[in-house]
């Protein structure tokens, strides 16, 4: 017996009905209700229609009608358009009727749960018209629908690894079930091999939202609350299956329709393909064969061991790479010949017979006279190669013979007549001389190989060797340059006996300039750094202690320059006897400095000297006038600064000690402004200043403590204070006029603030403002409604949820209820009478009962009236006396709170209900 609100019917078997406790589920009722809200709305926009909530969208009977009209294609009675209950009884049993009459029965499902908006009966009611219009009609080999659904996901789904389709619950769960189902029948859309069973979420994801976007299919369901529940809804699932079934029912008959054409013309295909194969190969067979012929037929060389050995390399080639791919073709040719009348016999076509000259017999006889010629062609190059090696012998010993000498002398020409011993010290000269010596008898030794190329260059001309010319020129240059080393080595050993006497005078030369250069040049490293020193400086006195020590250092300089020339004389005497042999000045060994650096860094001293007295010079002036810029910008400062924080202050005591109407304080305020204007000037006198003090690069001045930034700050702060309170007074004033409060009032709000605005922020933290309302009377429980009504009235008076209240939201959440204002519900009612108790308006009686630009006014803005009951022209006043108030409804705040004046009076009490209309007080602030 099926239980309430869920029929038993033919579609479902009665073991997979649900019990009572499955019933009442909340995961399971939750994942219901989002699958058959899913499966309206696909069908509902249809229509152009939606639903948002399931118990609540079908109270009414209307859009439940629209959805059976739409899926089942036929035309139900007409609604009830009342509002009234029994209207809405009526239209829901409209429906339920209509079901009825399609051979379903409902079983405790009534008109007045539904209408009631009891959450079981409406799903039970729509999970009744799933079962008769998307499953039904579900039939694989004559099993109930719930069967039929589930042999088909099983026979889709088999051939995919980790799915395993037993159920419509746990099977789903991991979400592969579901991209196999589309994998199956749209391959492109998934790569299934890429999604794994251990990313349930991702792979439920991936399958809904495929199936949202090109298959048309809504997302019935929810990824986290079928990974999430120990067995997700059974009902849901089903519902969403179905509509994968009906998806892809429609493309299997054209499946195999187009199988079977597919087959037929494959094997036409096939058959035209492997003629074409074969005219193919054929036509490409003999046309290499006709190239290759005359190519092996012909019996002419170049003469030598390298043309023929190339070419028996060619015929070999020919022989591993050319011949046997042709070979294969011929086989290929053949098979395809034998397969293709095959094919053709056995599917009672005419023989294939081939263009003329290319039958198998013409491609066989052009083949054997193919590998005659190469027989013919391998003897005669074997013949060749042996009467050329014999010849080709000689001529490489000579080679051989010649590439040795020829290594060794290569650069030997130019190390003997190199100066390179012009370059070197002492000690590389003598080695020098000892690698001569050595190759002095190298030289000798070499003699008989040179005598040996010789004689087989002879033997070559005799034997008219093929390329003599080229033998005959390579003896006679290896001949030649014998000669020229015999010369060149007799002059480079004179030239080193006499580089070697010069050196040795130049050595001892250089020994005493290292002595007294190493000592002069790191006084002058050290005189440079010194001269060049940066140095900063803050006081007079630190610029003289400068002075000072240059003094004492110039005092230095007449003997440096007795040294100096000591020691240039020394480099002058090695240069004149290095030039007296013809050879560069040799590097000095026993030290890195140089007489180029000495005389270098002795001119930069000599330079560096009166230019550090004027840069001394410079910087004393500079002090002296840094000193009298400190003491004028501090005089000015430790005036300007003081006056700056004693206006601050009596600024800010006008608001706060409150004495003197508004009026007065806002007198008092513009006079202090105007005294802040003319005292501008010290301003500006200190701006310039500042100016030359930081074009001077002053950072510190211990005449004062002010900087002009703080003063600066000070300034604008001051500014800001007078203007911001000008401003705060003046909106006191215009609220306190607009609303009639007394000055009494006023500052009972205003001390009421201040009390709490300890930090003077002039804006009061959450705490602070509930605190407030509670010492003006206001009774905010202190429990979790108090919190909620609290927390209500914060966003009353703090609209963009800044968290703080500045003192004009207070003041105008304060004044809330003395004042007098009209409402939005007021104006609508006005609205209301002038159409006669009818919810439009049209706009000829607007300009009856309204001046003309008031009454174009409200028909330019008023929105067209949509309701049934329109008539042409007719205007919704409701909205637009909504919006005039800057709301899109009146607003119903629910809170209780009593205020009590200074007389004791209660003067609102409002409690749980009470509608507060919402209005814009002013920009960030509604009351």
């Amino acid at each position: 017996m099926a239980y309430d609100g869920y029929p038993q019917d033919e579609y479902m078997d009665p073991e997979d009905e649900w019990d009572r406790e499955q019933l009442l589920d909340p995961a399971w009722e939750k994942q219901q209700k989002k699958t058959f809200t899913a499966w309206c709305n696909s069908h509902l926009r249809k229509a152009g229609t939606q639903i948002e909530n399931i118990e609540e969208d079908f109270r009414n009977g209307l859009k439940l009608m629209l959805l059976l009209e739409v899926i089942s294609g036929e035309q139900l009675p007409k609604p009830d358009r009342g509002k009234m209950r029994f209207h809405k009884i009526a239209n829901v049993n409209k429906a339920l009727d209509f079901i009825a009459t399609k051979g379903v029965k409902l079983v405790s499902i009534g008109a007045e749960e539904i209408v009631d908006g009891n959450v079981k009966m409406t799903l039970g009611m729509i999970w009744t018209i799933i079962l008769r219009f998307a499953i039904q009609d579900i039939t694989v080999e004559e099993l109930t629908a719930k069967e039929g659904l589930l042999l088909w996901c099983q026979r889709k789904t088999a051939p995919y690894k980790n799915v395993n389709v037993q159920n419509f619950h746990l099977s789903f769960k991991d979400g592969l079930a579901f991209c196999a189902l589309i994998h199956r029948h749209r391959p492109d859309l998934i790569d299934y091999h890429k999604l794994t069973k251990d990313n349930p979420i991702e792979n439920l994801n991936t399958a809904f939202d495929v199936a949202e976007k090109h298959l048309d299919i809504p997302r019935m369901l929810d990824a986290e609350d079928m990974v999430n529940s120990a067995k997700p809804d059974e009902r849901s699932v089903m519902t969403y299956v179905s509509a994968y079934y009906h998806a892809f029912s429609g493309a299997q008959q054209a499946e195999t329709a187009a199988n079977r054409i597919c087959k037929v013309l494959k094997v036409n295909q096939e058959n035209e393909r492997l003629m074409e194969e074969y005219e193919r190969l054929a036509s490409d067979l003999l046309a290499w064969i006709r190239k290759t012929t005359p190519w092996l037929e012909n019996r002419t060389t170049d003469n030598t061991l390298p043309g023929t050995q190339r070419k028996l390399d060619e015929f070999r080639d020919y022989r591993r790479k050319h011949k046997p791919p042709k070979l294969e073709d011929k086989a290929r040719l053949e098979n395809s010949f034998n397969t293709l009348q095959t094919r053709l016999r056995l599917s009672n076509r005419p023989a294939y017979l081939p263009t003329e000259g290319k039958m198998v017999s013409d491609i066989a006889n052009a083949w054997k006279g193919l590998e005659t010629a190469e027989k013919g062609f391998e003897e005669w190059l074997l013949s060749e190669l042996q009467r050329l090696e014999r010849l080709d012998h000689l001529a490489q010993k000579f080679r051989h013979r010649c590439e040795i000498h020829e290594d060794w002398a290569e650069g030997k020409e130019e190390m003997l007549q190199s100066q390179d011993f012009k370059r070197c010290r002492l000690n590389d000269v003598k080695a020098m001389k000892k690698k001569h010596e050595a190759f002095e008898s190298d030289l000798a030794a070499h003699q008989d190989r040179v005598e040996q190329i010789a004689a087989i260059a002879q033997e070559l001309n005799a034997l008219q060797y093929h390329d003599i010319l080229a033998v005959n020129t390579r003896c006679s240059r290896i001949c030649d340059q014998w000669d020229r080393l015999g010369t060149l080595t007799s002059s480079r050993r004179a030239a080193l006996d006499e580089a070697e006497t010069i050196l040795e005078k130049i050595d001892s030369l250089h020994l005493e300039f290292a002595k007294r250069a190493a000592p002069f040049n790191n006084w002058l490293d050290g005189a440079k750094e010194d001269l060049l020193d940066m140095f900063i400086v803050h006081t007079t006195e630190e610029i003289q202690e400068l002075f000072e020590a240059h003094e004492q250092f110039k005092s230095t300089l007449p003997e440096a320059d007795k040294e100096y020339n000591s020691i240039m004389r020394l480099s002058q005497e090695v240069l004149r006897l290095s030039s007296s042999i013809g050879i560069n000045n040799p590097e000095n060994p026993y030290t890195t400095v140089n007489p180029q650096d000495i005389a270098s860094k002795w001119s930069d001293v000599r330079q560096l000297v009166p230019q550090r007295d004027s840069t001394l010079s410079g910087e004393m002036a500079k002090q002296q006038r840094n000193e009298r810029l400190r003491r004028e910008f501090a005089q000015k400062a430790n005036v300007v600064g003081p006056w700056i924080e004693n206006q601050l202050d009596a600024v800010a005591s006008i608001t706060i000690q409150m004495k003197g109407s508004l009026e007065d304080q806002l007198n008092k305020l513009h006079q202090y402004e105007k005294s802040v204007q003319q005292y501008k000037p010290h301003m500006d006198d200190l701006e310039t200043i500042n100016q030359e003090v930081q074009e001077a690069m002053i950072f510190e001045n211990r005449y004062t403590h002010y900087t002009m930034e703080t003063l600066r700050v000070g300034w604008e702060q001051l500014l800001t204070a007078i203007a911001r309170n000008i401003n705060e007074v003046e909106n006191q004033i215009l609220t306190r006029d607009s609303k009639g409060i007394s000055e009494d009032q006023m500052n009972e709000f205003r001390l009421s603030f201040n009390h709490f605005d300890k930090n003077r922020s002039r804006r009061l933290e959450p705490k602070e403002f509930k605190a407030c309302l509670v010492s003006l009377g206001y009774n905010i429980r202190d429990d979790r409604q108090g919190d909620a009504d609290f927390q209500r009235i914060m966003s009353i008076v703090d609209p963009n949820h800044s968290g703080y209240v500045t003192f004009e939201c207070f003041l105008d959440f304060m004044t809330r209820e003395t004042a007098d204002t009209d409402t939005a519900e007021q104006v609508m009612q006005s609205f209301k009478i002038l159409a006669g108790d009818k919810p439009f308006i049209t706009a000829q009686i607007l300009r009856q009962e309204l001046p003309p630009d008031q009454a174009e006014y409200c028909i330019q803005r008023m929105a067209p009236y949509t309701g049934r009951d329109a008539v042409p022209g007719a205007l919704d006043y409701m909205s637009f006396s909504t919006a005039l108030y800057g709301e899109s409804d009146l607003g119903h705040y629910p809170f209780n709170h009593t205020y009590v004046g200074k007389s004791g009076k209660k003067r609102g009490d409002l409690s749980v209900g009470t509608n507060i209309n919402l209005y814009p007080v002013k920009k960030g602030c509604f009351i």
